[in-house]
């Protein structure tokens, strides 16, 4: 069995000046402003639209997001709107196969400390659990029978596809302190890296979360 931390990966963001340019042109069609689009004018006018609530502009823009979590963080994940998804499937990948390490890998949860009763208790559950699935196998069960014995805590990826509106709505949940600490700990590092790319986005939430940042 293999613990590993979460992490994430974001696969596909246009440069940060074509993505507030092609927001631009798509905004100014609602004032007819189309004539006061210069070299350097996106930046501002989206961040006069994100002041002024007109959210909708920012929508004509997505980024794509490879999460390396639990499935416990999935499940959350998948609950929100206007997004695309597609997951790692434990119908189809057996694990004890050589592609895998002949093991199941999981995500070590950041709210125990290794030396804990409560960790030994949870990496002892892992464990039986990869016991189950691997006995499962061999004595004949298909993949998605096996995969009931599978635990919460096992590795999956899951690739995120949103508009800018959403990823906004997103974080402003997920990076909040009543949001489960496990998608914080993905999610406060991720609006970091979005505030770096767009910070006429991301300024607001950045500044908001900031503090947040050490879980």
């Amino acid at each position: 069995m293999k613990i590993i931390e979460p992490f994430y990966e974001i696969l596909f963001i246009q440069s940060k000046g074509q993505l507030l340019a092609n927001i631009e042109k798509a905004g100014r069609t609602c004032y007819k402003s189309e004539d006061k689009i210069t070299a350097d004018s996106a930046e501002s006018f989206v961040k006069t639209i994100l002041k002024s609530g007109h959210h909708s502009v920012i929508e004509h823009a997505n980024i794509s997001v490879r999460f390396i979590c639990d499935r416990g963080v999935t499940h959350e994940l998948v609950r929100h709107r206007l997004a695309a998804y597609s997951q790692e499937s434990t119908r189809y990948a057996n694990y004890s196969k050589d592609k895998f390490g002949n093991e199941i890998t999981v995500i070590r949860p950041c709210f125990w400390k290794e030396d804990s009763e409560k960790f030994a208790v949870w990496k002892r559950a892992m464990e039986q659990a990869e016991q189950a699935y691997m006995e499962l196998l061999s004595s004949g069960a298909r993949l998605e029978e096996a995969r009931s014995v599978l635990p919460n805590s096992l590795k999956t990826e899951i690739v995120m596809t949103c508009n800018l509106r959403e990823w906004r709505h997103v974080i402003n949940l997920r990076c909040s302190k009543a949001a489960h600490p496990q998608i914080r700990q993905i999610m406060l590092p991720l609006l970091f890296d979005f505030y770096k790319t767009l910070p006429a986005v991301f300024e607001d939430l950045y500044k908001a979360y900031k503090p947040s940042y050490k879980i």
